[in-house]
Parts: C-alpha cells; structure tokens; sequence
C-alpha cells in the first residue's frame, strides 16, 4: 500500500506540473484528485493556495469523504471537495478526476452551439465519450458538485464534462490515462478553433468513418496513454 500511495503521489504531482507547462493552469485554481486503493473512502489532492508548478508529491493532501485532511498540510478548497468527492463515488472507474479551465477546451465552453466536431482524428478518440452541462455558478455547496456528478452517473461512458462558461473535467480510470485525454482534448480544441478562425466550413468526417475510427482508437487508447505520460515524467524529470 505505502508504495502504492508513493506511486499516486508522484503521478498526480507530475500531472499538476505538466499540466502548468503546458499552459492548463489558471493561477492557484483549479484541482486534480485520484482515488486511493482500499475499504476506506481516501482521496489525493491538491491544496489550497499552491501554483502547479511548486507541488510536489509531498504537498499533496490525503483526504477523507468528508473533505478532512487525514494527512499532509494545508486545506481543500470548497469547490474541489465539492466537485471531487461526488464524481468518485458518481462513477468508480473514474479514479482520477482532473479540472481545469485550459483556454481552449474552454473557449468552447463560452460561445453558443460550442461543441468538439468530429473534423479530426484527434477529436474521434472522444467520441461518445463528452457531455455538456450549463452554467451552475461557482460549486460552493454540495449541491453543484453533485449536479455535475449526475453527468458521470447517467452516463458511465462519459469522460469529459464541458461545464459552460466555466471548464471541463477530464476523468479516467489512472492519472496516466486521465492526462492523455487532457492533453489531447486541449489539442483537438485548439485544431477546431484554428480552423474555425480560416472562415471556411469544417470538413465533418462520416458517422460511420467516425465510429470505425474510435473503435480503433480505444482499443489502444490505455497503452499508448501510459506510455505518453511516463514519456512525458521522463523529458521533464519527474
């Protein structure tokens, strides 16, 4: 167990640095958390106050369901506890949750009709696997956290949430598998509004075309997802 908890420790605090390098960050906001092994109901997160860039594996808190600090320093903010605990227990496969407002996934968040298109291969790996839910104000209570939950209950094959006007959250089943979709849900985002600036229709692969293509994809999504992240701790030496 200690070095499981050593191993989730290290992800998770790689995750919040790569997700700073690459510019998914916003200030002290925003908050990742995964699932720790075992009967008790234990969670890795993030702590107030800190920017991505200075965590590392120690400065993580070990929480409780109840948002308590079971061990490390410094305090949960209201709206992780919030958005965090909920979509855990909304959906178990969902062992890492990871929330940001990276600018362009956002940015799709903001404009009316925004939605991911299936003009690229990259957005095909997302197929059937997005949602979208309106603006529900800040998730100060736990009444927010668990409306967005809702969207991981109904639907278990769900892993992004495109929350309007405020974010997404990208869930997975490790912190390795849930980092690749962040990583390549800010790309496809990026390649649509690119393309989107040109003025020119975007060319919409064939329904069809596009189920094939996400079959082929998900079956080697978790590898090559692993395999991306432990490329990515290596360049950067975490």
């Amino acid at each position: 167990m200690t070095e499981t908890i050593t191993t989730l420790r290290r992800d998770l605090a790689a995750a919040l640095n790569l997700a700073d390098r690459f510019g998914f960050s916003e200030g002290i906001c925003n908050h990742f958390s995964v699932v720790l092994p075992g009967d008790e109901e234990r969670y890795l997160i993030n702590p107030f106050g800190l920017q991505w860039s200075e965590i590392r594996p120690h400065h993580l808190l070990l929480i409780d369901a109840e948002g308590a600090v079971v061990e490390g320093d410094g305090e949960v903010e209201a709206t992780a506890l919030h958005i965090h605990v909920a979509g855990h227990r909304a959906n178990p496969r969902h062992r890492a949750i990871l929330h940001v407002h990276m600018p362009h996934a956002t940015a799709l968040t903001m404009v009316e009709g925004g939605r991911l298109e299936m003009a690229h291969q990259t957005a095909v790996r997302f197929y059937n696997r997005m949602t979208h839910l309106a603006f529900g104000g800040v998730a100060l209570g736990r009444d927010e956290g668990e409306r967005i939950a809702g969207a991981q209950r109904s639907d278990s094959s769900v892993d992004v949430i495109f929350l309007d006007n405020h974010g997404v959250s990208v869930c997975g089943e490790t912190v390795g598998i849930a980092f690749d979709d962040l990583y390549y849900l800010e790309r496809a985002c990026h390649q649509q509004i690119l393309a989107q600036a040109t003025g020119l229709p975007l060319k919409i692969l064939a329904e069809p075309l596009v189920i094939e293509t996400a079959r082929q994809i998900e079956g080697i999504r978790a590898e090559m997802a692993e395999t991306h992240f432990a490329a990515q701790m290596r360049a950067h030496g975490k």
